[in-house]
């Protein structure tokens, strides 16, 4: 397989996230982590959980990283492949409890 870096659809999701006055404390984070993942290059969740060992396989393509100091949860949904992650959530623990990370 060539190099391919990590493509992150969206970015926008992200930014209008921290936007909202009552999440502007997640943009420093929500950047830097959108910096260090954009640069990987995964091939599969072995790899992945290299980098993040805080980070939760939770099946169906999708992992679950803590934000902030585990202040949010960041859902994505990612395909090794074609080194696409897609941003399928973002939120309190309180939203996040509310629901299904392995469908969202």
């Amino acid at each position: 397989m060539y190099f391919c870096l990590m493509r992150i659809i969206a970015f926008r999701t992200l930014r209008e996230f921290w936007e909202r006055p009552e999440y502007s404390d997640s943009e420093v984070s929500l950047r830097a982590w959108y910096h260090d993942v954009k640069g990987s290059n995964w091939e599969n969740s072995n790899e992945l959980k290299q980098q993040y060992t805080n980070a939760s396989i939770v099946g169906e393509g999708r992992i679950v990283f803590n934000i902030k100091g585990n202040s949010y949860r960041l859902v994505i949904l990612i395909d090794y492949e074609f080194q696409i992650i897609f941003i399928r959530f973002i939120g309190t623990h309180k939203q996040y409890d509310n629901i299904d990370a392995k469908t969202i």
